[in-house]
């Protein structure tokens, strides 16, 4: 290529574009970024800032309230304005440092919505409505993704939301009926339900979370159903009817039974598909499939010099899979080499106890044809997990039969989305099971639950019978 710098335009600015943007940046080239809504994309601004902020909210009001039991008595009481004044507050001191790190980058930020005018060129609205073509030599595709609506009779009620509105309510509802268990149904429905809401859970499948170990996900359903969510699973809803302020949701059970329930909020969380619908990508001839933009494992699309990442490529969509595409991205379209690994990249669900996954499952690893092993240790037997009042909790490693090396881990405790990157860490390094149990772990430490797994992989467990 020629001395002078690299065109490149990326699409969207949430945890893809915007970490594309300044990596392509970084590398030297001269980068321009669409994004018609908000910097920070939904992450930021309307999905994992502003859920765990109100989440975190929730942690300290139920600790508050089941002090007694730790010595800490007090009358609590919740100020649900104050809760989210403060949400709002962390997401725009988030969303400024963007902004700052893209102008200290020399990343050009144009407000609008881009879509494709050929192979080297986009055409952009501008939010005013003026519309200006701009010539590229490589693009970045981080359009995000947006929720499903299901085809269900009465979707369209005043009382249906998504978790958009889910997060800006301005009051605890009393009811809540929640259409789908997945990472976002389950968060939101553990959120509502600390704060005082009577939520239940419908889910198709045969468990909530249906993407993670399911050995683990019955220490969460557990969990949820004795602070008095209700869950039904291999259950769908039929219809959703106003009544007044309120619902009526008709749910058929797994036993075929039909059941009515009022509510006052029905979430709609029957998952996100990609955002590419405006982008036009025949005019620049980018193959798509249902899911989403297809892409190598470089990030690149079937058009030389087009890479897509995030949501829009319709698999692993979380922020951190994103943001690790959009690095790989930029490398790519500025001459590096550099490849996606999926297998290190972790799930993480901010519930209480938080569960969180990486690597194989014992399902996934039975249906490769990997001989495997699986060695648990419970929480129960780690001191600061019993101080931290996470002793329902568990360790799970997948570890290969012949080599232990760690094909998979699973984690429900105490700071489990903290503790889940030592084990992406060690699925990298092909580490085994010898490498955790040759770590010394700091004591007295959750972290070191995962020392006692690896030893139960070995038969040499201390703190538990082997």
């Amino acid at each position: 290529m020629s001395s002078k710098k690299v065109k490149v335009v990326v699409i969207g600015g949430g945890p893809g574009g915007y970490v594309a943007a300044i990596r392509a940046s970084q590398l030297g080239g001269e980068v321009t970024l669409v994004e018609k809504d908000h910097l920070g994309g939904t992450c930021l601004n309307i999905g994992c800032i502003p859920t765990k902020a109100l989440l975190h909210t929730a942690e300290i009001y139920e600790n508050a309230k089941n002090g007694g039991g730790y010595g800490v008595i007090a009358d609590v009481k919740l100020d649900f304005t104050k809760t989210q004044k403060r949400k709002k507050r962390i997401i725009k001191r988030l969303v400024g440092g963007v902004k700052g790190l893209l102008a200290s980058n020399g990343v050009k930020v144009i407000s609008g919505s881009a879509s494709f005018e050929s192979s080297n060129s986009i055409k952009i609205k501008m939010t005013k409505g003026e519309t200006e073509v701009l010539e590229f030599h490589k693009a970045v595709i981080a359009a995000g993704a947006v929720p499903v609506i299901p085809h269900i009779k009465g979707i369209d009620s005043k009382s249906c939301i998504t978790s958009t509105e889910a997060l800006e309510l301005k009051e605890v509802p009393e009811t809540m009926v929640v259409l789908g268990g997945d990472v976002i149904g389950v968060e939101i429905a553990a959120l509502y339900n600390a704060l005082g809401s009577k939520v239940r859970i419908i889910e198709m499948q045969s468990q909530i979370l249906p993407m993670m170990d399911g050995e683990l996900v019955k220490i969460i359903s557990s969990k949820l159903i004795k602070k008095g969510v209700e869950i039904y699973t291999s259950s769908r809803v039929m219809s959703i009817k106003d009544n007044g302020s309120q619902a009526d949701v008709t749910i058929e059970t797994d036993q075929g039974e039909k059941k009515v329930v009022t509510c006052e909020k029905v979430l709609i969380s029957a998952g996100r598909k990609s955002n590419i619908s405006v982008l036009e990508l025949d005019k620049a001839g980018i193959i798509s499939d249902k899911k989403g933009i297809i892409v190598d494992n470089r990030m690149k699309t079937n058009v030389k010099g087009i890479y897509a990442v995030g949501d829009c490529t319709g698999h692993n969509m979380s922020a951190h899979a994103a943001s690790a595409g959009g690095e790989v991205a930029a490398e790519n379209a500025l001459g590096h080499e550099n490849v996606f690994d999926i297998k290190t990249s972790p799930s993480c669900v901010y519930t209480d106890p938080e569960f969180a996954s990486v690597g194989l499952t014992e399902k996934e690893a039975e249906e490769q044809g990997i001989e495997y092993a699986a060695a648990r240790f419970p929480l129960a037997a780690n001191g600061k997990s019993l101080i931290m009042g996470g002793e329902e909790g568990m360790i799970k490693l997948v570890v290969g039969k012949e080599y232990r090396e760690i094909l998979g881990a699973h984690i429900v405790g105490p700071r489990a989305t903290d503790l889940i990157s030592e084990c992406a860490l060690a699925i990298q390094l092909e580490a085994t099971a010898e490498d955790i149990i040759a770590t010394i772990h700091a004591h007295p430490t959750v972290s070191e639950a995962i020392r006692e797994a690896a030893m139960v992989v070995e038969k040499r467990a201390i703190h538990m019978p082997n």
